[in-house]
């Protein structure tokens, strides 16, 4: 596809919106997703080692 002005790009032939969207979809995921990993981790650690020290 040509697009003769940025307007038409970021209309994507009127699906923008949901491209757009997708886009920023994912992007949200792609950031959130660490952040819960670092965050399951940490909790896991700490049970682990509450079990650890139960056991003593």
């Amino acid at each position: 596809m040509n697009w003769n002005s940025a307007s038409e790009f970021f209309a994507m032939g009127g699906y923008g919106l949901y491209v757009w969207g997708a886009y920023g979809v994912t992007a949200a995921w792609m950031l959130a997703e660490p952040w819960l990993v670092r965050r399951r981790h940490a909790r896991a650690l700490r049970d682990v080692l509450e079990r650890e020290e139960s056991y003593e």
